[in-house]
């Protein structure tokens, strides 16, 4: 094998939004799974001690899944069918089970939010990732595509580029324009008044819940746009894109 060649497989590639979203829908029904299992199986015996002990396992299972098999294995079952694992930076092994833990219960309260900040990384790096000093990689570069990876970045420094505070000041301003236009529109209202014209939202919706599928689909459908626009105001304004702090041609 030659140098170059060593290099390139020595040289990390870390997942793409893509690939971990895969990951964590084949963990979701994994999870799913389990919990109607544990439900069909508690019905199916019909004792009161044996249904309390599985109800503490159900709420056990979800919350040690993850972090258990992330410090064990470098990854869960959805991480392991998508090629992909949890690296610590120190030292490019597994992470340990506080911080596999942390990063679980930093993701849980974060949500979608937390990958807003990828493409502003030089790793692909969410939050949670960034706090716990942790990286999420491919497992096999063998198995693995050009478009399910990026190499580190290098492009955010430069002579070129607006200095970081000035990148942070305007991302900062977009954002809260974004937030601004998305309250004044308000999603919810325009999801409501759309759906009322395709005869998909009634008002029993909006007094008590009872929607159709459509219109919460219409509903869930405004809040990935409004994620991923925040997501590409982020990254395009780090890498000096954005009217107010672009990179000097």
């Amino acid at each position: 094998m030659s140098p170059q060649a060593d290099v390139q497989a020595l040289t990390p590639r870390y997942a793409r939004f893509t690939r971990r979203l895969r990951g964590i829908m084949i963990d979701w029904v994994v999870g799913m799974i389990l919990l109607f299992g544990a439900l069909l199986v508690a019905s199916s015996i019909g004792s009161d001690h044996f249904a309390r002990t599985l109800g503490i396992l159900v709420v056990l299972v979800p919350v040690l899944y993850e972090p258990i098999l992330v410090s064990l294995t470098g990854g869960t079952l959805g991480h392991y069918f998508t090629n992909l694992r949890v690296v610590d930076e120190r030292d490019q092994g597994n992470v340990s089970f506080l911080k596999a833990l942390a990063r679980f219960v930093l993701k849980g309260l974060l949500g979608w939010y937390s990958f807003i900040v990828m493409t502003a990384t030089r790793r692909n790096q969410a939050i949670h990732d960034l706090l716990t000093r942790s990286t999420v990689q491919i497992r096999d570069p063998a198995k693995a595509r050009p478009r399910d990876y990026i190499t580190e970045r290098t492009d955010f420094q430069g002579p070129d580029m607006p200095s970081r505070r000035r990148r942070v000041a305007v991302i900062c301003v977009y954002l809260l324009l974004a937030f601004v236009v998305y309250g004044l529109a308000d999603v919810y209202g325009l999801a409501l008044a759309a759906a009322q014209v395709t005869g998909t939202w009634s008002p029993a919706c909006m007094k008590n819940a009872n929607c159709s599928t459509a219109a919460w689909l219409l509903t869930i459908a405004s809040a990935v746009i409004w994620v991923a626009g925040s997501a590409a105001c982020v990254g395009l304004g780090w890498k000096g894109k954005l009217l107010g702090a672009r990179r000097r041609s």
